[in-house]
C-alpha cells in the first residue's frame, strides 16, 4: 500500500514546518490551497515555498485544481455534510478536473515521500480529509502529520459512506 501524508501550515515558523516534514522524511509538498498565499504567514506563500522548500531538499508543486472553497450544487447529493464549505468540495470531487488533479497526486506520491499542505492546523478542519476519504477509498494510507515524529492514520470523515467501493456523502436512509 502507498501512504501519503497531509499538513497544515498553520501559524508555525518555516523552521517548524521544515523539522515536522523532515521528522516523515518528506521530500514532496503539493500545495493543495486554492489561493497558495497567505500576508500574515508570507513564509507560506508560492513564491517563498518553490524557493525555500528546495532549499531543504524538499520539492514544491501547486494542484489548483486540488485546491478547495467550492461552492455546492444547487441539488447537491452530498447532503451528510452540513457545512457548504464541504458540501461544495463534496460535489467538486466529481468533476473531472478533481479526479485528473487527483490522478496527478497519486503519480507524484508514487515518485516521492508526498505531504499535500493546506492552512488549517488540523486535518478535519480542511478539504484535506476529503481529499484522505477518496484517497483511503483507493487503497492508500493517509496519515495527518500532528506534530514533529506524530501523525494520525486517516480515519473516514464522519458523513463519508463507502458502497460498493464508491464514496459518498448522502445521508444513508435506515430501513
Amino acid at each position: 500500500m502507498e501512504t501519503i501524508w497531509t499538513i497544515g501550515h498553520s501559524t508555525r515558523s518555516l523552521d517548524e514546518f521544515l523539522k515536522l516534514l523532515d521528522s516523515f522524511n518528506i521530500k514532496m509538498l503539493v500545495d493543495v490551497r486554492h489561493y497558495p498565499g497567505s500576508r500574515k504567514f508570507p513564509q507560506y506563500n508560492k513564491d517563498s515555498l518553490k524557493i525555500s522548500l528546495p532549499e531543504n531538499g524538499i520539492a514544491y508543486t501547486h494542484l489548483v485544481d486540488l485546491g478547495g472553497r467550492r461552492k455546492p450544487e444547487t441539488n447537491s447529493k452530498n447532503n451528510a455534510w452540513r457545512l457548504d464549505s464541504f458540501k461544495g468540495y463534496a460535489d467538486y470531487m466529481e468533476t473531472e478536473q478533481f479526479q485528473e488533479a487527483l490522478k496527478i497526486l497519486k503519480e507524484i506520491a508514487c515518485e516521492k515521500n508526498t505531504a499535500i499542505m493546506c492552512a488549517e492546523a488540523v486535518w478535519w478542519s480542511c478539504h484535506r480529509s476529503l481529499i484522505a476519504d477518496i484517497l483511503k477509498v483507493e487503497g492508500w494510507v493517509v496519515m495527518h502529520i500532528m506534530g514533529e515524529y506524530t501523525a494520525t492514520e486517516h480515519p473516514y470523515t464522519a458523513p463519508a459512506n463507502v458502497v460498493d467501493g464508491k464514496l459518498n456523502y448522502s445521508v444513508v436512509e435506515k430501513a
